[in-house]
């Protein structure tokens, strides 16, 4: 293997990795404040990129400000989905709430195929490309990576620098006891998972402008969030970032050696592992 074709790989899988890592945020997040596993993720990432796709072709909007109104309406829809879907079964049984994100998976989807069908669509967008020797990167892999990471800090200053993302983590740390302090739950529930829904949409936008997608493309995207999750932390919202870094050097290895094909076995490989070996993950879980 020549060195500098390897290099190419990692650079690629790296920069792919931060944006691997805004969408495993949202789901995180969300479970680390709420115990829920959002089993809507994948279709919620799928709404970003066609949210961006319609605003650029339909409306001429550059894609980097349509993201500013997709984050907007995933903030908005992530509030209506909880009200409606989840506000009531929050302190059921696990199951409950798993069924009732099912639920909202399978609306979106079935929405989605009647006005979108199955087909790909492929935004026409190119920033050019960057040469360094071997390596070659795409300009909106590169612009991707900088929002990710942008994104990352936003979420950062947000939860630790602000009297709402001090709510947060105390409903995330001990509802009952926040609850007592005269912190509004039920509003900081609905506002994480707003966040949630706001970074998986985010997320999915930035996709969009480098891979075709589909309606059911944010399932696959779905998949690999739970094993960044696990890789950083279930509840770890900002190990998620260095959990996707990780998975994306590894799928940027992986067909270096071996066909593309072979990717999802060794990541679900390294997710058992993962499980079986460190079940809190490389970061910690929540507390």
């Amino acid at each position: 293997m020549n060195p500098g074709f390897l290099l190419a790989y990692l650079i690629d899988g790296l920069l792919i990795g931060f944006v691997y890592g805004i969408a495993a945020m949202g789901l995180t997040l969300i479970w680390g404040v709420m115990n829920v596993i959002n089993l809507a993720h994948g279709p919620i990432i799928a709404l970003g990129m066609f949210g961006v796709y319609l605003l650029y072709t339909g409306a001429h909007i550059n894609p980097y400000l349509a993201l500013l109104i997709v984050a907007a309406v995933g903030l908005g829809g992530g509030f209506m989905i909880y009200w409606i879907a989840i506000h009531r079964v929050i302190n059921a049984p696990h199951l409950s709430t798993l069924l009732a994100t099912f639920a909202v998976n399978m609306i979106i989807i079935g929405l989605g195929t009647a006005a979108f069908s199955t087909s790909p669509y492929t935004m026409d967008f190119s920033l050019g490309s960057l040469t360094l020797g071997v390596v070659t990167i795409q300009g909106t892999r590169i612009v991707a990576a900088l929002a990710a990471i942008l994104v990352t800090g936003g979420l950062y200053l947000f939860l630790y620098r602000t009297a709402t993302g001090k709510y947060v983590r105390a409903v995330a740390n001990n509802r009952a006891a926040a609850e007592l302090m005269g912190i509004p739950s039920a509003r900081i529930l609905a506002l994480s998972f707003g966040l949630g829904t706001l970074l998986a949409m985010v997320s999915g936008g930035l996709i969009a402008t480098f891979f075709p997608f589909t309606i059911l493309s944010g399932g696959a995207y779905e998949l690999k969030s739970f094993v960044i999750g696990v890789l950083g932390g279930l509840g770890n919202p900002l190990g998620a970032l260095a959990g996707g870094l990780i998975l994306g050097l590894f799928e940027g290895i992986i067909p270096a050696f071996v066909p593309n094909t072979w990717v999802p076995v060794f990541e679900f490989l390294l997710f058992v592992l993962i499980l079986l070996v460190r079940p809190t993950g490389l970061f910690g879980a929540k507390r």
